[in-house]
């Protein structure tokens, strides 16, 4: 599905996508026999911008998915055109006291680690507008699309400040070190074609919302959901560590497949030539 990093044009079929009323910040859909969890962001007055009832409202949602065993994949989407995130809410950030700045970027760091070990895959919909605290919940998401249109950038350091959601770090694993300098310290935007060159997004197409639920369908529906939290579980540990003690991890999590049932109805789909059909067991 996905390959070398690099621009990928892809023309996706029009489908509607479901979405609920709600005057919360962000809400929560269960599809696909709730196998698959849809946190839409919805604060269109704001362009998304995080507030603290985003955070707290985001952060059961994700307190809520991580005990639902059911769910096998998460999408983050926005339900605002042209906007995914537009960061911290300035606005409310102006009328905080200096003792309150600190917890309030500390609930943000929280939140975005919160995402980052979801034990679910997790898709970020980047439709437009991404910067700052709003980049750096999709940067620590398994998978990020993006639209043509997408504004994507790290853009604290023209606000007198530094990224304090985790974009330091997070980008750095992702596009570099060198990369990482130069889109933080300059505070430079890219657009969707320029960050899936820089490999800043798996794919750059016509409709990120569109293509990431198709991603996201497809995981629910054809791959083993305990291959899927034992392989990202495996990445995420593994990565950082010395290679014989990654190596030692992803035995760990190897052997968690062994003795699934969803293992040998693998084996025997592709035996009998017909699509498998995972359980969870």
């Amino acid at each position: 599905m996905f390959g070398k990093p690099g621009l990928r044009l892809i023309r996706v079929g029009q489908r509607k996508l479901s979405s609920i009323a709600s005057s919360d910040p962000v809400s929560l859909e269960f599809c696909n026999d709730s196998r698959l969890a849809v946190l839409s962001l919805c604060r269109k007055e704001t362009r998304n911008a995080i507030s603290r009832m985003t955070v707290d409202v985001l952060s059961q949602h994700l307190t809520d998915i991580s005990r639902n065993d059911a769910v096998s994949c998460v999408l983050l989407k926005s339900e605002v055109d042209g906007v995914f995130c537009a960061g911290a809410d300035l606005k409310e950030r102006q009328k905080m006291s200096v003792s309150e700045v600190g917890p309030f970027v500390q609930s943000l760091r929280a939140l975005a680690l919160q995402l980052y070990n979801l034990p679910q895959t997790t898709i970020a919909a980047i439709n437009g507008v991404a910067v700052g605290g709003g980049l750096e919940l999709a940067l620590v998401c398994d998978l990020r699309i993006a639209s043509m249109c997408a504004k994507l950038g790290l853009v604290e350091t023209k606000l007198a400040i530094i990224p304090g959601a985790g974009g330091t770090q997070f980008l750095s694993r992702i596009v570099g070190t060198a990369r990482a300098k130069e889109l933080i310290l300059t505070g430079k935007l890219v657009n969707g074609p320029e960050a899936a060159n820089l490999g800043l997004v798996n794919e750059c197409v016509r409709d990120a919302n569109l293509r990431a639920r198709e991603i996201a369908d497809e995981l629910v529906m054809s791959v083993g959901p305990i291959a899927l939290r034992a392989a990202k579980r495996a990445i995420n540990a593994g990565s950082q560590l010395p290679i014989e003690d990654a190596l030692a991890v992803e035995t760990q999590c190897y052997a968690e497949v062994i003795h699934t049932k969803d293992r040998l109805e693998g084996l025997q789909a592709f035996a009998e030539k017909r699509k498998p059909k995972y359980r969870g067991e």
